[in-house]
């Protein structure tokens, strides 16, 4: 037993805890309308699948989480951005 070195290495570092505070980009620029004829926008919103992002890892607040939701459903009526994708990003 090697009783010398009682040093632990890690193989991947130790997470420490330094996350950032969410905030609801829309209350602090204050945006009060989600255009959904800007796709690029909407984009942001929606995984490689084409699936909306939850609030919990945006961020974004429960009002205008409605309202993204809404304008990425007209969007993709409106063929402006796909239903379901692969890689979409």
């Amino acid at each position: 037993m090697a009783q010398g070195n009682s040093e632990i290495k890690y193989l991947t570092p130790i997470a420490v805890d330094t996350k950032r505070k969410k905030y609801c980009r829309f209350k602090k620029n204050r945006i009060k309308y989600i255009d959904y004829k800007d796709g690029d926008f909407l984009l942001r919103f929606v995984n490689e699948q084409g699936k909306l992002l939850p609030r919990r890892i945006t961020g974004t607040s429960t009002k205008y989480q409605r309202k993204v939701a809404q304008a990425v459903k007209r969007a993709r009526h409106l063929s402006l951005m796909p239903y379901v994708a692969d890689l979409l990003k």
